[in-house]
């Protein structure tokens, strides 16, 4: 058996469907990854075949950088960096903006090249990450049945009828409060983006395949297999009823190895202290000025009784600006967060899917500080369900964060039960063999016939 697996050129999409891949991989099954060149390494790692597939203009093989990326999406990467210290509304308006000319790089260009890579591998089952809308598209055109794998939250797949618009958060954790008007405008300005993309989608469609009917919402599109990494413990009962327990994959967890690993192990042994470790992910470890105010809280944290360690990935956060750290902290650009969370008593994270369902396996407890898309979501979902707090992190001034840490590291035994019994059952059966057992289930890829 044969597995493709189709990946933006981004790590952090990347990671968790190489993940997924394993399942096919420890079978001894065949794996090709078709991405683009940043990420080779990460292909290479996993063991798996790759073969070239470009579907955007930018790329981050692991921490992301502006000046690292092509004209024009350095600016857009600015663009955002700088509505996220505006607010959550200008954030969420910026990417709604800028979906009006980038989710579909070259559509009908991308798609073809999609059906290409498909028509020479002629793999048995497809894995796509759902956001590589056009390399959907092309196989939506060739007729060609994938697993559409939805690797943030669930809502990044609105549900027909349920009034969701893609961009538009459909809960807020408590701490914010955004302003009636603000959102109006905003869930306007999102109903129209997904007007154009939907025309945006139909006409590569049309191109693609004159005879395919077209959509009414693009954004509602998805595969014949809808694979949701994210735990059906925490999902809503609409999402529960409209995909059934077998959509949610819980984890995708990845193996981490190497001897940087090795020495973090080794700094994890060397003390019973309690240890928070602290990550804003590839992209949002830019707010410098933010993960200052959380270095400062659990200084004062620590120094007021309430010993801990901490394990600070700064990403591409300039140092400088996070003032005296001490000694004993572990800091370095990029930390093997698997191996970290499986040590930790809390994490401070932007909120991230890959972050959230980590922590989650791990039983680990969070202090959610989420910037855009989908994090506000999945942060209210976390303080619903008792497991994490959830502050903003333009407004939260280091007493609002040294008083939620410790909350959070002082969790309550009822709601650290919870987390621990859903620890249990992501670890009990894994992402990869849910994904496996969902693609099997489905019919096999009929390649033979497709022709870009």
């Amino acid at each position: 058996m044969t597995l493709l697996v189709i990946s933006p050129d981004y790590a952090s999409h990347l990671l968790p469907l190489a993940t997924l891949a394993t399942a096919w991989r420890d079978a001894g099954e065949r794996v090709v990854v078709a991405t683009g060149s940043a990420t080779t390494g990460i292909v290479r790692s996993f063991g798996y075949e790759h073969t070239h597939l470009q579907l955007g203009r930018g790329s981050n093989p692991g921490v992301i950088r502006a000046e690292d990326q092509p004209k024009g999406e350095d600016d857009a990467l600015r663009g955002f960096f700088a509505a996220t210290r505006v607010g959550m509304v200008e954030t969420l308006r910026f990417q709604a903006e800028a979906r009006l000319s980038d989710l579909m790089w070259e559509p009908v260009q991308a798609a073809r090249a999609t059906q290409e890579v498909v028509a020479a591998l002629r793999p048995d089952r497809i894995l796509v990450d759902h956001l590589a809308f056009s390399a959907r598209l092309g196989l939506t055109a060739a007729g060609v049945p994938y697993g559409d794998v939805v690797l943030g939250h669930p809502s990044a797949l609105p549900l027909p009828g349920s009034g969701e618009v893609y961009g538009f958060p459909p809960a807020w954790p408590a701490a914010f409060h955004p302003d009636a008007d603000e959102l109006a405008r905003l869930r306007e300005l999102c109903e129209r983006v997904d007007r154009s993309f939907t025309a945006e989608w139909n006409a590569a469609l049309a191109e693609l395949d004159p005879s395919a009917p077209p959509s009414a919402s693009a954004f509602e599109e998805h595969g014949e297999t809808v694979l949701l990494n994210y735990s059906v413990e925490l999902a809503d009962e609409r999402r529960r009823a409209a995909y059934g327990p077998a959509a949610f994959l819980g984890s995708a967890v990845r193996e981490e190895n190497g001897p940087d690993v090795d020495t973090v192990i080794e700094w994890i042994a060397a003390s019973d202290v309690p240890i928070v470790y602290v990550s804003f992910g590839s992209f949002l470890s830019v707010r410098d000025d933010v993960l200052a105010r959380v270095v400062e809280a659990l200084r004062d944290l620590s120094s007021s009784g309430s010993a801990v360690r901490v394990a600070l990935a700064v990403g591409s956060a300039d140092v400088s600006t996070l003032g005296s750290l001490p000694e004993e902290w572990l800091v370095r650009e990029f930390l093997p967060q698997v191996t970290l969370l499986g040590a930790a008593a809390a994490a401070v994270t932007h909120g991230g899917n890959n972050s959230v369902t980590e922590a989650m396996t791990a039983g680990v407890p969070l202090l959610v500080l989420p910037f855009s898309t989908d994090q506000f979501a999945g942060a209210a979902a976390l303080e619903e369900a008792g497991l994490a707090r959830a502050l903003d992190p333009n407004a939260a001034a280091p007493s609002e964060l040294r008083a939620a840490l410790a909350d959070v590291l002082a969790l309550p035994a009822g709601a650290r039960a919870r987390l621990a019994a859903l620890a249990a059952s992501l670890r009990d059966r894994p992402g990869p063999a849910r994904a496996r057992a969902a693609l099997l289930r489905a019919p096999s890829t009929p390649t033979g016939d497709v022709r870009p």
